[in-house]
């Protein structure tokens, strides 16, 4: 049985790895105040940022599909990984040798078995690119000269060889601990008649890696005659790699991506490398696939759907690279951003521009780019006979819902009069009120989106934490808006008791449950003082998941997680001042309250009540409203 990592070793790996940096290799983050930072959910799909990372606590939280957590949990959720798995890779990157108990370390069968499929991955990448210096490999050093690229460029993307013996990476992993089914389940050996054999032989080898920068499959390039396989050969679909959800050169391009705002999306390996040797270093391909859904989500957490971004695609000139480009445009309205074609010379592709004309085309190809949505209208309009009035109505008919799906409205009515210039119209008004009418009906349509898109608009627009809120202990009843107006000042304090406790330390923790009326709130408030109160966090960075610690079950945890992040409605940092407005406001909430339960009581008491009983009750009216006068005077003095 797999030993478990010793809790030290864990402590040591969360404290190490910053969450900042981590989530910063998936999505591009920018300043949210406070302290914090937020960035597009790679959780769900969204148009502006919801996703607010807290590097002081560690933590992160979605406002918009409710997932938080820290560090570990973020990984585990977005790589599908187990807790092992993620701390182990964590470790890695930290530079940390873990320790395991109940019987020690052994390699091989006690790593996850991702862990395991990414440390043969890494394994094989190294070997594919020791070979790429060996005598068989002449021809790959060939192959690649002739396209431009020298040993350093080979090396900057790990280009390798495999030789073309049946098992030599095979028995070469196995060398290193890893079994047989490992390295089938890897895709980088597949069953022979005698046992596993090498997946690719005698092929120039290409990885390809993960955003996170982890070499997950290959591509493979066929260099000789005498290999019946496909021109180019992929990983198969593994635990590992999918090729509807990864980039080529997305780990080198990334950051220049989210720098500059724009991705430039090429169709091989070859012209990856030659953009960026070119000075294009946005440059990505998908990998024996087309562009789709997930390369999607991928490029837009890195663009972060801003105005300004840009997604340019390079196509030959051929009907295939038509199609594609079409078949790009019917994405277009995934991107918030701008997309663009660049339409390579002669049906040369990037890497034989490269070639031809020297670093400075490829950089003037892309400067040279079209708008997409251009592109699709003079290809619908050269469909129709436009020396007809048929025609040109047919035209019409079909391009106009294209320049109606333009986002920004100024593009959109300067292409209705391109449009109509194309045609030939004379009456340009004509065609942009007809697109404008288009727009608009589809504007409405959105709108109404028919029932259930409403009642989903509603549900996501409701906290999930307000729906759990019945299974918190307390009260049930009807989920509770714990946004609401009633509810925020409790709310607005808990997140200063989680985030700044120096500030509300000591009285917070003189504070009962019984004084925040909301019972998830008063959940928190309890898992605050079992955590040791505010001010045992108040200096201490570990406060924070005790509380999270404390917590009776993941609905508690997660709204925890969620206060910890949420900014403070504060223009301002923090103050004693602003700390104290919010304790004596819910201090003087709950004596309202009270004041208002004894009146009641009062009432049902009647004249015939006990003397006794009665002046207790009186008298304990009068002390509350006097407290409630001194706390609207005085203030947190009064506290």
């Amino acid at each position: 049985m797999a030993g478990r990592i010793n809790d030290d070793d864990v402590k040591a790996v969360r404290d190490a790895v910053p969450i900042d940096a981590v989530v910063s290799e998936y999505l591009q983050l920018r300043n949210a105040g406070g302290g914090n930072l937020k960035g597009l959910c790679p959780f769900h799909d969204e148009k502006s940022p919801s996703f607010h990372v807290s590097p002081a606590k560690g933590l992160y939280h979605c406002f918009g599909c409710q997932e938080g957590g820290d560090t570990v949990d973020f990984i585990m959720k977005l790589d599908h990984l187990s807790f092992a798995e993620t701390i182990e890779r964590l470790a890695s990157q930290a530079g940390i040798t873990l320790r395991y108990e109940e019987g020690g370390y052994t390699p091989g069968r006690q790593q996850g078995e991702r862990t395991r499929l990414v440390e043969a991955h890494k394994a094989a990448a190294q070997f594919y690119v020791e070979q790429l210096d060996g005598p068989e490999a002449e021809i790959a050093r060939k192959f690649l000269a002739e396209r431009g690229f020298d040993q350093a460029a080979a090396q900057h993307f790990g280009v390798g060889y495999s030789p073309a013996g049946w098992d030599h990476l095979t028995r070469f992993l196995r060398g290193r601990g890893f079994s047989d089914q490992e390295l089938v389940l890897s895709g980088l050996s597949q069953e022979g008649r005698r046992g596993p054999i090498d997946r690719f032989r005698g092929r120039l080898m290409w990885p390809i890696r993960d955003i996170a920068g982890e070499v997950v499959g290959f591509g493979a390039r066929k260099l000789r005659d005498d290999d019946n396989g496909p021109k180019y050969l992929n990983t198969p679909e593994t635990p590992l790699y999918r090729k509807s959800q990864v980039l080529y050169g997305i780990d080198l391009a990334k950051k220049e991506i989210a720098k500059t705002n724009r991705a430039v999306v090429v169709e091989g390996y070859t012209d990856v490398m030659a953009c960026h040797l070119a000075g294009v270093t946005t440059a990505i391909a998908t990998c024996g696939t087309s562009f789709g859904e997930g390369h999607i989500k991928i490029l837009r957490r890195l663009l972060m759907d801003n105005a300004g971004s840009e997604v340019v695609f390079t196509f030959d000139g051929d009907a295939a690279g038509q199609k594609a480009a079409l078949r790009a445009f019917e994405d277009d309205q995934k991107f918030a951003a701008e997309t663009s074609i660049a339409i390579t010379p002669g049906g040369m592709d990037p890497c034989d521009l490269r070639l031809a004309k020297g670093d400075a085309a490829v950089a003037d190809l892309v400067e040279a780019r079209t708008p997409l949505f251009e592109f699709a209208l003079r290809h619908v309009v050269s469909r129709h006979n436009l020396d007809t009035t048929v025609g040109r109505a047919a035209a019409l008919d079909e391009a106009a819902p294209i320049v109606a799906n333009i986002k920004n409205s100024s593009i959109q009515h300067e292409s209705a009069v391109q449009l109509a210039g194309m045609l030939g119209i004379l009456d340009t008004q004509f065609v942009v009120k007809r697109v404008s009418q288009l727009a608009r009906w589809a504007r409405e349509r959105g709108r109404d989106g028919g029932p259930d898109q409403g009642r989903q608009q509603q549900h996501r627009g409701r906290p999930q934490a307000a729906e759990q809120a019945r299974s918190a202990p307390g009260p049930r009843g009807p989920a509770l808006n714990l946004r609401s107006p009633a509810h925020r000042v409790e709310r607005e304090l808990l997140k200063l008791a989680l985030q700044r406790p120096d500030l509300v330390s000591p009285a917070f923790d003189a504070y009962g449950a019984d004084e925040f009326t909301a019972p998830p709130y008063a959940v928190v408030r309890q898992c605050i003082e079992d955590a040791g109160g505010t001010a045992a966090g108040a200096h201490d960075s570990a406060y924070v998941p005790r509380v999270r610690e404390a917590a009776p079950d993941d609905t508690v945890r997660a709204m925890v997680t969620e206060l910890a992040v949420e900014p403070l409605h504060t223009r301002r940092d923090p103050d004693e001042a602003y700390a104290g407005v919010q304790l004596v406001a819910v201090r003087l909430a709950a004596v309202n309250h009270r004041v208002t339960e004894i009146r009641g009581t009062l009432q049902r008491l009647g004249p015939r009540a006990d003397p006794e009983h009665l002046a207790a009750v009186q008298n304990e009216l009068w002390v509350l409203q006097q407290y409630g006068q001194s706390l609207r005077e005085r203030g947190y003095a009064a506290l």
